[in-house]
């Protein structure tokens, strides 16, 4: 039996049988994959916190005939924060769900693996709003699946003022571990905020469940 082990995050968990779980795994090198986790729902089991949503770390994985199977796990971030604030839970579940829809088994994912990390510890930090690490992460989402026009054209296509052309500018060529480190003002926030709800309109033909229990812009937008 051969192991893999790959890094990656879990998107989803569901209960199967009396005591295994079905996972969805965002992994770096194997795109999003399907594995099973057998007795991890047994208290004794190692794997009863390695498998639970926004787990990250380590798998060690042995292919199966139609799926993978955790041998053990090495969970180096929960996401505990997450958990203390509803709102932001409810974000984060939206970015698991939107790196399902832009992810599929066999394609390298190490960029949008990298990407929801940073954006799910960005979501941590209270002086960063939540609807713009929401933006930024959805516009780089859309950059590294090469579906988003260069800056320039937005700029010009959308009217943008300088401020949020610039905005625009730095997420599409900023490395996905500085991306959050700026702020808009209010009315800024709502100009890139408009643009990349258009641009996603455009490119996602989904309807995210977790996106309903969230607002999309601020309140007073």
């Amino acid at each position: 039996m051969n192991t893999i082990t790959v890094r990656g995050m879990i998107l989803s968990s569901m209960p199967i049988g009396e005591y295994d779980r079905r996972l969805e795994i965002l992994t770096d090198s194997l795109g999003r994959i399907s594995a099973f986790a057998r007795g991890a729902r047994k208290p004794s089991s190692a794997l009863v916190s390695a498998t639970r949503v926004f787990a990250f770390g380590e798998f060690d994985l042995y292919e199966g005939r139609s799926s993978y199977n955790i041998n053990a796990a090495r969970i180096t971030n929960y996401f505990e924060d997450l958990s203390k604030d509803v709102n932001r839970t409810y974000y984060g579940f939206y970015f698991l769900e939107f790196c399902s829809y832009f992810t599929r088994e066999g394609l390298d994912a190490t960029g949008t693996l990298k990407l929801l990390y940073q954006s799910l510890r960005a979501l941590s930090v209270p002086s960063l709003d939540n609807s713009l690490v929401k933006g930024v992460f959805e516009l780089k989402m859309l950059e590294i699946n090469g579906i988003c026009p260069p800056a320039a054209v937005l700029a010009s296509r959308e009217n943008l003022s300088q401020s949020a052309a610039y905005a625009v500018d730095f997420v599409k060529r900023t490395p996905v571990e500085k991306l959050y480190t700026f702020t808009l003002s209010e009315k800024v926030l709502k100009e890139f905020l408009s643009l990349v709800d258009g641009l996603v309109k455009r490119s996602v033909d989904k309807k995210f469940k977790s996106l309903e229990m969230i607002g999309d812009f601020p309140a007073d937008f």
